[in-house]
């Protein structure tokens, strides 16, 4: 135990640094690896008591935690950036450390979700950017509703997406709006891409 946290997993894997942000993700990627390394179960258990009489069994056991426990408190660090090394280094066990993460950064994504909420619902598109670029953008937003298991239900995504369609789609939007069957979002991307062709033919885009 001599060498540093760090050195102890400088040769392994490399993880993307957490810096603060997008915790849930890596969250599930530490998680990932701990559980790799046969060593996430300290996580949710305490170390063993001594006893007065103790069996080599019970030397052994309490050893094995020990050792898990560094190792698995070494790599949560050696994944951080070093500004949260430093801050977090000091930690007793990997279960204290888990849970000081999860307890500060669970309330951040808490307040990102309703971030997350808001943003979807106010994004409005507009004619001055093309369809195609927007809708990659609420796509990316859609994405991090996954990132933090927020789920809607698709025809409302897609209803809603009808609606932040540009003023210049008004008459593709009514024609939507009177259809009595439910679309899903895959097939309200290719309307919209069979939509844009004859734009991009009339502005002579097209290769």
């Amino acid at each position: 135990m001599a060498a540093s946290l760090k050195e102890m997993t400088s040769n392994f894997v490399k993880l993307e640094k957490f810096d603060g942000g997008n915790f849930i993700r890596w969250q599930k990627k530490m998680k990932f690896l701990l559980t790799t390394l046969k060593v996430v179960y300290v996580l949710n258990t305490t170390r063993p008591l001594e006893k007065e009489v103790e069996t080599l069994a019970d030397t052994r056991e309490r050893q094995k935690w020990d050792n898990d426990d560094y190792i698995c408190m070494g790599h949560i660090l050696n994944g951080m950036s070093d500004s949260l090394f430093d801050i977090y280094q000091s930690s007793i066990s990997a279960k204290e450390l888990w849970e000081k993460l999860e307890s500060r950064y669970m309330q951040e994504d808490a307040t990102s979700k309703k971030f997350l909420v808001s943003q979807f619902i106010n994004y409005k598109m507009v004619d001055s950017k093309s369809v195609m670029e927007q809708r990659h953008e609420i796509e990316y937003i859609l994405n991090n509703y996954k990132q933090h298991k927020m789920h809607m239900d698709e025809t409302i995504i897609v209803s809603s997406i009808i609606d932040k369609l540009p003023p210049s789609w008004k008459d593709f939007k009514k024609s939507m709006k009177h259809k009595k069957e439910d679309i899903s979002l895959e097939q309200l991307v290719y309307l919209c891409e069979d939509e844009v062709r004859p734009l991009r033919r009339v502005k002579g885009l097209d290769s």
